[in-house]
């Protein structure tokens, strides 16, 4: 009987921001905006005929700027979710459900990639 491959605990990957999505701290707010260019075909003909932006401007709440802030390509998930819990406390409980579908998004929308730890 062979043995069944251990499941990997979310919490425990790094992510890595994706170097195509640049980004700048609002030095004000502390907030974070994300620099989403929109390319090929479709995009392009978007932008001409409805007048839609070359590049979008996508602005991270003090939680996901925070978050983001902490991506270093070193830190784990689940580290991360401990420096979001002692900088908000209970604001952002139950934080490991919520780090976690945030990393998901931010996974799924291609704005991070994960890596084992």
């Amino acid at each position: 009987m062979a043995l069944k491959k251990a499941k990997k605990n979310f919490l425990d990957f790094i992510p890595e921001k994706n170097p195509d999505f640049p980004s700048y701290l609002d030095e004000e707010d502390k907030t974070v905006t994300v620099m989403v260019e929109h390319r090929g075909f479709y995009a392009m003909l978007a932008q001409k005929l409805a007048k839609t932006p070359r590049i979008s401007k996508i602005s991270l709440d003090q939680y996901g700027s925070f978050i983001w802030n902490c991506i270093d390509g070193h830190r784990t998930i689940a580290e991360i979710t401990q420096l979001l819990e002692d900088e908000f406390g209970d604001q952002v409980q139950p934080a490991s459900s919520r780090v976690a579908r945030y990393f998901q998004i931010l996974k799924e929308s291609l704005f991070v990639s994960l890596k084992e730890a």
